[in-house]
Order: structure tokens, then sequence, then C-alpha cells
């Protein structure tokens, strides 16, 4: 009977091992039950081997957001004008909303950045892409947004105890309001961003969701884009009742006198010119709500106006 010999083959046995070795990561990283996932506002799934652990955020109210959601410590990169919470201001800056700096996001390795796309841009988000950055798009549209977003951003980064304590406070003011103000008589309200050109926002913005929640009514809500420009011509047609506007972050804007002029506006005849926070009203985070309590506490005084005889 011939004997057979089996040669031991070290180079063999060692390729084999490290092939296993090297190997089984990859296998465990791809794993289903291993992969964090959320949806973002542009209905794209973002999937994470674990939980992010270096962020850039893309616009002052993500920054916000991520405080807001509990990942406030593993933001590495913000754009200009990131200040609240007021640590915020000590972030890296990575360039504006608008101009990124896309040398330095690479620099700063993070694993996951969040977007501002009506805000950045398409082609800013393209690039981005072309970096294989991942990519999680945030677009307020609607005030319940606000805590669907804390979510995703308290799944995404590991935090999500205190992201679900957020939303749900959030959540049960937003539907307090919502009680006291959905039977509201409506009050025509006149939004104006800025003076010139003369801004404004449609229906679909939130801005005009939170006029709505205290029971006005945006004069321009019918309007095709989102933040149009108007001309002094249609404001003073929609006649509106209170006219409300934002500057830069707490100041009353200078300009909100010019419209005394034009005395045959009721809002004008009446006095109801007011202006917001614009930190808190311009951008979709929790504190939205403190601009919302000023914006109803306002359109109260207008009704009572109203109710005594105004116009």
């Amino acid at each position: 009977m011939k004997r057979v010999t089996t040669l031991f083959n070290p180079k063999k046995a060692l390729s084999l091992l490290l092939l296993l070795w090297l190997g089984l990561p990859c296998m465990v990283a791809a794993a289903p039950e291993d992969a964090i996932r959320a949806t973002d506002d542009a209905g794209h799934v973002i999937t994470l081997p674990r939980n992010a652990q270096r962020i850039i955020s893309l616009a002052p109210s993500i920054t916000e957001l991520l405080y807001a959601a509990g990942a406030g410590d593993k933001i590495v990169g913000a754009v200009a004008h990131s200040d609240f919470p007021p640590q915020a201001r000590k972030l890296p800056v990575v360039g504006s909303y608008e101009q990124l700096d896309y040398e330095r996001i690479l620099s700063l390795k993070p694993d996951l950045v969040i977007a501002w796309p009506s805000g950045n841009g398409a082609p800013a988000i393209a690039r981005l892409q072309e970096l294989r950055m991942t990519i999680y798009q945030n677009e307020t549209k609607a005030l319940e947004d606000i805590s669907r977003a804390l979510r995703n951003l308290g799944l995404l980064a590991g935090t999500s105890e205190q992201a679900d304590q957020t939303a749900r406070e959030f959540e049960l003011r937003l539907r307090v309001l919502q009680k006291v103000y959905a039977q509201r008589k409506p009050v025509r309200v006149f939004y104006q961003i800025w003076n010139q050109p003369l801004y404004t926002v449609n229906g679909q913005h939130f801005i005009s969701k939170v006029i709505e929640l205290c029971g006005g009514e945006n004069v321009f809500a019918g309007l095709p884009a989102v933040a149009p420009v108007v001309g002094l011509e249609a404001v003073i047609e929609a006649n509106p009742q209170a006219i409300i506007a934002s500057g830069m972050h707490d100041q009353r804007p200078t300009w909100l006198d010019d419209w005394r002029k034009w005395n045959m506006l009721a809002a004008v005849k009446n006095r109801d010119i007011y202006h917001l926070n614009a930190d808190l009203i311009n951008r979709p985070t929790p504190r939205i709500l403190q601009a919302a309590d000023e914006m109803c506490r306002i359109l109260e005084q207008v009704r009572s106006r109203q109710s005594k005889g105004g116009a």
C-alpha cells in the first residue's frame, strides 16, 4: 500500500490565516444587524457601520439641532454663524453655508456630513458626494419635521435617549399651541424677510407654518417660490392686518419703519408692525417655538384691536 505524505506549507498556511483575519471585520461591518440606518429629507437611506463620531454641520440651524440631540461633542466642524449654544462658536469653521471650504472639510475626516440642500445648493452636495462623504440632507418644511430630525440625528450619533426626550418636549409644546390657537379668528399677515429686495415667504416655508399655527393667514402663501420677491404694490393690494419682520439676530430692522408712510394699510393704520428675533424664527430648531409664542401673542393683540373696531 502506497503511503501518501502531505507536506506542511507555512506560506500557504500564513496566507490563509491572513485572509481569514482580514476578511472577518469586513463580514462583521456588512452585517445588517450592526448597521445604523436613517432616511433623510431627500428620501435617501443613510447607512453607517457604527455611530458617527466625527460630524460636520453645514448650517447654523443644523449645528443647533445636533446639540439639541445630544451630539454636540461629536461635531468637528461647522459653517460660519453657528453660534448657539455658545460653545458652538468654538468649533472649527468650514466656510459659510453657501461657500464651503472643501479642503478644510476633508482635513477634518468626518464620518458624517449634515447638509442643508436649499442653502448649500445641489452643486455643493454633488461635490461632497464626489469626495465620498456620507451625507444626511436636512430640509425642514413643517414644524413636525424638527422632531423627526432630532430623532434621526440622535440615532446616527448614538444619542437617541437625549434626542428622543428633546423631540417629545418639542412635540408637547407644539400640540399645546395648536390646541390653543386652532380656532382663533384669522389675521392677514405679511412676513418680511428683507427690504431690498422685498423678500417674503410662501405657504410652503416653515415660517408660514408658524403663522398658521397662531391662526394667521400668510397673504403671499399662494406664490410658487418658497422665498419670493414681491413688489410694494402687491403688499398694498393684499392689505395685511399685521406686518412682521426679522432682521439681523434680535435687532429691530430700521427699514421696518418705512411702512409708516403707507397709512392706507390696515397694519400701519392700527400700528400693527412688529419684529421677531431672526435667530429664533429663521432657524428650524426647537427654539422656533419661542418665536411661535411671540408670534401668537402678536396676533392676539391684532385680534384685540379688531374687536374694538380696528380695520
